[in-house]
């Protein structure tokens, strides 16, 4: 089942490599490693669809795993 989120795209002090998706909710989602082309730019306002990946387990654990399969630029 595939969900949207808005928020704003940033980089995490946390682990090398780490992008994460600041909701507008107020809560951080780590974006799983093979995101789309484009997305992964710091301070990027964007609207994606995506879905949870319960079945991963990451480093630098930030919030849950987002993989996203599409965004637009807001």
């Amino acid at each position: 089942m595939s969900i949207s989120i808005i928020g704003k795209v940033e980089q995490s002090p946390m682990s090398a490599g780490t992008w994460a998706l600041n909701a507008t909710t107020g809560e951080t989602y780590e974006i799983y490693q093979d995101a789309p082309s484009g997305l992964l730019k710091a301070g990027q306002s964007v609207k994606v669809k995506g879905k949870f990946r319960e079945d991963v387990m990451t480093v630098a654990m930030i919030g849950p795993v987002l993989q996203v399969e599409s965004f637009e630029v807001m």
